[in-house]
This record gives structure tokens, C-alpha cells and sequence, in this order.
């Protein structure tokens, strides 16, 4: 599927970015725009066409919810190294719809009374309403991937993990919740050239952490153990998407139109009056 907004692309999607059977991401080239056959300046305008669409879905989403106890909802999971792009995915494509209908989380280092949890209890509380469009600023799956790297959990208990996000997102999506899993993939070479500009920016110091280049030391680990991810937790009901992310146009496109094919699947309408639009018209006017 192709959103309607957006006509300069040569295939379904989801489909070109899906992981399927046998995926190997080191296969992935980073730089590159699959099915996009187009360049950046068209890419603006499909964009801003594209945010037109996802506003109004939204707002249908939203309307419905009101009415209807179908519970539909979607759920963006963003994962990425750092710099890849994940804030201007919020901001430019998330950030087109009415702040109203959007629950965004940022999960960070788990605090003291989340660790006294299972590593699930604080991404359920914070799962989008019937009627929302929630986005996870990193997500559960950090629990089985910097804690798999730097050896946070025992073995045992990271492998319990991946079967647990499978029974989870089942849930999820069983209830009528939409879970779209992207991958913004950079290489690390532009990772380097986004950390040096931060450097050499006063205004951009404040998103420049030390700790970025510690973590860049263990790319290898990190590359691997996201594979494993694709590999244990690509399911049917919840398929990963890895989206080349050297490009921030494309990356940012190509995660609209995945947000737009999840609400295109819901087709949500707007709810029907529930009282004589006529009679109230006539009591309006007499006012």
C-alpha cells in the first residue's frame, strides 16, 4: 500500500523496509532510499502533502474513539543509535497532528521503583488510549538490546524478554492497537559527522552526550544484537521495519507513510450525529 498523499514512490512501503525471513542488516546500505524515485525537494512536498493526510486520520481516529469501543489505536516504536534521527521523526512527522490526540514517551534509564518491576510494567502504563497515536522514544526493546551489550540482565533473562515482547505486542494488537517498529539504521560514519556538528554548534552542545562515544565503541555488539532482535521479535502481528536513515528526508517520508498505511488499515470514519442535524439547525437559527 502507498499512502494517497504520496505518489513518487515504486512500491508498497512497508513492504520494501519490512525484516523478513533471512534479513541480514549488515546487508543494508544506509545511504539508500528504497522505493523513493525521487530526491529530497520532492521529498518535502510529499511530506507536507503526507501531513495533511495524517492529520486528518488522526482526527478521525480521535472522533471515532469517542463513539465507538473498538479500542483501534497505533503505536510508534522508534530504536536507533544515537543521533539517527528519532527527534525529527517526532517533530516533523508525528508533530503534524493535533498534539491532543498524541501520548509520547520517552523511556530512559529505569528508575528505582521501575527496576523493582518486571521490565514490562512501565511500558503498559504508558500504552496509547483508544483513539491515540502513541510513540515510544525508545521502548522495551532497549531491555534487550543495551542490556544484552552491556550485560545489564542475565542471559537467561534476556532470552525470557524476547519471548515476553512477542506475547505482549500479541496482546496489543489483538486489542486493536496498530504496533509500527522502526529501525532508523545510520552508519556509523554519519553518526560521526552528526556528533561533530553538535560539537561545533553552541545551540546543539546541550543534545551532545560523552557517553555517545563510548557507545560507539560498541557498534559491532550493538549491530549484532539488534539482528537478534529482527531475528526473535519480526512477528506477523508486529513486523520490524528498518529504515535506511542516513537521509533524514527519506527517513522521515518513509516513517509518515508507514504511520499512514497502519491508519489507512484502520479506516477510521467520523462518527455519525447522533441527533436530528435539521431540527437543530432550525433551533439554532431561531437563537
Amino acid at each position: 500500500m502507498i499512502a494517497s498523499s504520496q505518489k513518487h514512490w515504486s512500491g508498497d512501503v512497508a513492504e520494501l523496509l519490512r525484516v523478513e525471513e533471512g534479513f541480514v542488516l549488515a546487508d543494508i546500505d544506509t545511504g539508500s532510499t528504497p522505493g523513493y524515485k525521487k530526491n529530497k525537494g520532492h521529498a518535502a512536498d510529499d511530506l507536507k502533502s503526507g501531513a495533511t493526510e495524517l492529520s486528518e486520520y488522526q482526527e478521525r481516529l480521535y472522533a471515532r474513539s469517542r463513539v465507538d469501543a473498538t479500542n483501534a489505536a497505533v503505536l510508534l516504536v522508534l530504536q536507533a543509535m544515537d543521533s539517527a534521527g528519532k527527534g525529527g521523526i517526532i517533530r516533523h512527522v508525528v508533530g503534524s497532528v493535533d498534539p491532543q490526540g498524541v501520548m509520547l514517551s520517552a523511556f530512559k534509564k529505569p528508575t528505582d521503583e521501575e527496576l523493582e518491576h518486571d521490565f514490562l510494567w512501565r511500558v503498559k502504563r504508558r500504552l496509547p488510549a483508544s483513539g491515540m497515536i502513541g510513540v515510544f522514544d525508545r521502548s522495551h526493546y532497549e531491555d534487550v538490546l543495551i542490556g544484552r551489550v552491556r550485560r545489564l540482565a542475565p542471559e537467561n533473562e534476556i532470552e525470557r524478554r524476547y519471548a515476553a515482547i512477542n506475547d505482549f505486542e500479541r496482546q496489543l494488537t489483538d486489542s486493536g492497537t496498530r504496533v509500527v517498529k522502526v529501525m532508523l539504521h545510520i552508519s556509523p560514519d554519519e553518526q560521526k559527522r552528526r556528533l561533530m556538528r553538535r560539537l561545533e554548534r553552541p545551540d546543539k552542545h546541550w543534545k551532545y552526550n560523552p557517553t555517545d562515544v563510548d557507545e560507539r565503541a560498541l557498534w559491532p555488539l550493538y549491530m549484532a544484537a539488534y539482528q537478534t532482535v529482527f531475528e526473535r521479535t519480526s512477528t506477523d502481528h508486529a513486523p520490524w521495519h528498518v529504515v535506511p536513515a542516513d537521509h533524514k528526508w527519506y527517513a522521515r517520508l518513509a516513517v509518515q507513510n508507514l504511520l499512514l498505511e497502519a491508519l489507512e488499515e484502520i479506516d477510521p470514519q467520523w462518527p455519525a450525529a447522533t441527533f436530528d442535524i435539521e431540527a437543530e439547525k432550525r433551533r439554532l437559527a431561531a437563537t
